[in-house]
């Protein structure tokens, strides 16, 4: 026997007109607040390059050789950017940075959870959300919708 779920019931019914027409931006939002994060880190590191002290950080936390490993996570942050912008390829690129996202968390964990002593609490949010992207796909406005197939 299959459940229906009952809506809950507006406490100002006279909103249900707007809620039906913006609800299909909610995903679009998401994505694109996820996808401009990822791309001003990935540009950031694009524009300035694997600096001695960005190497050694790399390096201090196990990643070697450490310029690999800055390059990974640049042209991830930056592809994945631009392809959560855009909605293209969106799961795949979400999960690239849901990986990358809990891979830096469990690097933080020990610092515990507020971002403001190095923590893991940014990162975990947007790995969360990065995750919650890779499942549901890029949208009703996205380039995979529009293309008609995604990944």
């Amino acid at each position: 026997m299959v459940e229906v779920e009952a809506k809950p019931k507006l406490l100002l019914p006279s909103l249900q007109p707007f809620y039906e027409a913006v609800v299909p931006l909610s995903w679009l939002i998401v994505r694109l607040a996820v996808g401009w994060n990822l791309l001003v880190h990935g540009s950031h590191k694009l524009m300035i390059g694997p600096a001695p002290a960005l190497l050694k950080g790399f390096a201090d936390q196990g990643f070697t050789p450490p310029a690999f490993w800055y390059w990974i996570s640049t042209i991830n942050e930056t592809a994945a950017g631009v392809a959560l912008i855009l909605g293209l390829f969106t799961r795949f690129f979400a999960a690239t940075a849901a990986i990358e996202m809990l891979v830096i968390t469990v690097l933080y964990w020990h610092n515990g959870f507020a971002w403001l002593h190095r923590g893991y609490e940014y990162v975990l949010l947007w790995g969360l959300v990065s995750f919650a992207i890779a499942l549901r796909g890029g949208g009703p406005y996205s380039l995979d919708r529009k293309v008609g197939w995604e990944l």
